[in-house]
């Protein structure tokens, strides 16, 4: 076998190996007994056709293609010890020539991460905001909104209201949707089903049906839809508003407040403790911002790729798609346009953890078992079922996963303690 190295950057090197004719020849030899073993033959029984026969029955090309399937793998792994690499996915392979066998390996090897000068970068973090009147009194509001009760009323619709109708709608002459008793809000801002849905409704009676025309938006999920003009035919058969309740003592009281005074405290000290995690959080993203800056970062295409295609199946997941190919038709878009788009999001994302991932080997940042152990029973004992959630959260590959989140908070917290110092102003604002 003969090797030669090429270092292309992006830490790959592409490796140009040619075998020996008599490598190839005991691969053709080794394939033979393989396959006459699983042939059959006219004439022979099964493992006893010269090979001069099966190759006639097989072809020479389906003699070749299993010899080299078994070839290739063995001469590569031979190669890679010698030109001292670690690769880190499985090579590209390219067959130049099958006899003489001659194929390139593309080899990914492990990024390379420099790191400036992290211990210059200072920061000063903003000061905390004050909590205002009016933030604690929408607060507040909020909580009414969520104990308030829909009640039936004779009216017509206004926004706000909560329907039941039945619908019919077509698309370009053709059905689209025909259902019964559906439940909706009639929020103006809603672009459910389509844009604009929602002010037709505003006024209709009970029992009375209206007819209307829409125009599905440039940017409609369904591709074929886009631009056409929609019929919708909508029977309202139930209106109810929202009645809130007296925001007093006896309401708050419901959710565990002594009054409403006590309330009102509480409401305000959580905001502030969400204002400083906010503050805190934006200090970080500063903080690992100019780490990166000042950081050199080098790493093969497959990696990016891999984080494509792991963003990918998030957001196929998050939309309620089993798989990333029904995402993709659902989408309008092409594969490569979906992919394209995430590229930018999925560089940040992986040179981040690889800066971040250097930082700890540097600052000597580890997680200890028994640190996980801890975080697995605090997250439990807050769980309905502590046992069940005991048994999931013990799970080998929860337990990584939950490590893997420590370990990045860690280092987070380090970078921050060396940019900021330890005396981080966190002071909360009354």
């Amino acid at each position: 076998m003969k090797v030669s190295r090429e270092n292309t950057g992006n830490c790959q090197a592409v490796l140009t190996i040619e075998a020996e004719s008599a490598e190839l020849d005991k691969s053709l030899d080794e394939a033979y007994h393989h396959l006459v073993k699983k042939v059959s033959v006219p004439g022979f029984r099964k493992g006893k056709a010269p090979r001069s026969i099966l190759v006639q029955h097989i072809g020479r090309g389906s003699l070749l293609e299993e010899a080299l399937e078994r070839l290739i793998p063995e001469l590569y792994r031979q190669a890679l010890e010698p030109e001292g690499l670690e690769p880190i996915a499985r090579p590209d392979v390219e067959i130049v020539e099958s006899e003489p066998l001659v194929f390139k390996a593309t080899v990914s090897l492990k990024p390379e991460v420099r790191l400036g000068d992290y211990h210059s970068i200072k920061l000063e973090p903003d000061p905390v905001p004050k909590i205002a009147g009016k933030e604690v009194a929408t607060a507040l509001e909020e909580f009414r909104e969520r104990q308030g009760a829909w009640v039936p009323v004779g009216r017509p619709v206004e926004p706000g209201d909560l329907v039941t109708m039945d619908i019919e709608a077509s698309v370009d002459g053709k059905p689209w949707l025909s259902r019964q008793g559906v439940v909706y809000e009639v929020d103006e801002g809603s672009r459910l089903p389509v844009p604009g849905f929602a002010s037709h409704l505003q006024g209709v009676e009970k029992n009375k049906e209206k007819t209307f025309s829409l125009t599905m938006p440039d940017d409609y999920p369904t591709s074929d839809m886009r631009g056409k003009e929609g019929a919708f035919k909508v029977t309202v058969t139930e209106i109810k508003e929202k009645q809130l309740p007296e925001l007093g003592d006896g309401l708050v009281q419901t959710a565990g407040y002594a009054n409403l005074a006590d309330m009102r405290k509480k409401v305000a000290a959580d905001l502030a403790a969400q204002a400083e995690a906010r503050n805190r959080s934006e200090l970080k993203q500063r903080a690992l911002d100019a780490l990166v800056e000042m950081s050199e970062v080098n790493y093969p295409p497959v990696l990016e790729d891999g984080e494509i295609a792991a963003l990918l199946r998030d957001e196929a997941q998050r939309l309620g798609f089993r798989e990333v190919e029904d995402y993709v038709k659902k989408s309008g878009r092409t594969e490569e346009e979906l992919t394209q788009a995430l590229r930018p999001v999925a560089k940040k994302r992986l040179t981040q953890g690889l800066v971040l991932g250097k930082l700890a080997e540097q600052e000597g940042i580890e997680i200890s078992s028994s640190e996980v152990d801890n975080k697995v029973s605090e997250i439990a004992d807050d769980a309905e079922d502590k046992e069940r959630a005991r048994q999931f959260f013990s799970l080998p590959q929860t337990k990584q996963s939950i490590e893997q989140s420590m370990h990045t908070q860690k280092t987070m917290d380090r970078l921050l303690e060396i940019t900021v110092g330890k005396a981080e102003n966190t002071t909360k604002e009354e």
